[in-house]
């Protein structure tokens, strides 16, 4: 089953940084996913996020106005 994460940010240094971390975890743990950038408002809150950056997986979010470490994200994608 492929991962679909989504990171959710208007595009500022911090939500570009965490859209870095989560593809370099990606890699790192080998796993098929597809990675989308969310950068309209209006879905980023109707996600339920109000605070970006953010980081959903399969629909759950995994964290909120902060930048992720890379551990964390394979952890997310590998358990």
């Amino acid at each position: 089953m492929e991962i679909k994460i989504r990171v959710l940010g208007p595009g500022c240094p911090r939500c570009q940084k965490t859209e870095e971390i989560v593809l370099e975890a990606v890699r790192e743990a080998g796993v098929e996913a597809e990675v989308t950038k969310v950068k309209d408002t209006m879905e980023i809150a109707k996600a339920g996020v109000f605070m970006t950056p953010a980081v959903m997986v399969n629909g759950e979010v995994k964290c909120v106005g902060k930048v992720p470490g890379k551990e964390e994200v394979v952890k997310w994608i590998t358990t």
